[in-house]
């Protein structure tokens, strides 16, 4: 009769990975910056969602959905992909509001709301953590 007592459970493989954490807060920032303001205006705000926000909205969720897949290369692309994604299009209208401000000479009317700076946060995160994944061996 075999021993069961000493028989060896099945190992578990793990959900979350070591970059979790960072990759769900950075895709939370992305995906709640996109749904806020990008732009204030003397005349009211700009919602992100009625633009660019609504890219980085799509590639906010490829962050998150990274965060609860086990393995680490699918992980540092969910991380970095849509890390640089965010950044590009935050530049991208950062730099819109600049050339606007500068092209109708009123600086200071044209700011960028919380919407566009979480989304920069969430890039941050986004893009340190898939640096720390790639830089772990």
């Amino acid at each position: 009769m075999p021993d069961t007592a000493t028989a060896a459970a099945p190992a578990r493989r793990r959900i979350l990975h070591a970059g979790s954490l960072g990759m769900i807060v950075g895709g939370l920032l992305a995906l709640v910056g996109s749904l806020l303001p990008w732009v204030i205006t003397p005349f009211g705000s700009l919602n992100g969602a009625a633009g660019p926000g609504l890219w980085t909205l799509s590639v906010a969720f490829l962050a998150i959905a990274g965060a609860l897949l086990p393995y680490r290369k699918v992980a540092i692309a969910h991380s970095l992909i849509p890390g640089l994604t965010v950044a590009l299009i935050v530049g991208w209208q950062a730099a819109r509001l600049i050339s606007l401000s500068a092209s109708t000479d009123s600086w200071g009317q044209l700011m960028p709301g919380i919407g566009m700076v979480m989304a920069a946060g969430g890039a941050v995160v986004l893009i340190r953590t898939g640096m720390r994944l790639l830089a772990m061996r």
